[in-house]
């Protein structure tokens, strides 16, 4: 299991198109995949559970993955929350 902090680099934060883009992005990977915020703990696989996390751009969350392929999927989100996706 890994569990890493992060910093949103988005500009607007995580609103609808991100959050729907980081929901495909986590779907891609096979480990379970979970964002904690705000005292709460969302899978990152439902696009229903991010949307009420409401992230704004310079709020940390930890990003929790356990699986095969977690390293990589732990990379892809902090790349993707720091905006260097593209």
């Amino acid at each position: 299991m890994i569990t890493k902090s992060i910093e949103i680099k988005l500009p607007r934060g995580l609103e609808a198109r991100p959050v729907a883009e980081l929901v495909q992005l986590a779907s891609k990977y096979d480990s379970t995949l979970h964002i904690e915020a705000q005292s709460k703990k969302v899978n990152a696989k439902s696009i229903m559970g991010m949307m009420t996390l409401t992230l704004e751009s310079g709020e940390n969350v930890t990003v929790i993955a356990e699986g095969a392929d977690e390293e990589a999927a732990v990379a892809d989100l902090e790349n993707f929350l720091q905006g260097k996706n593209d």
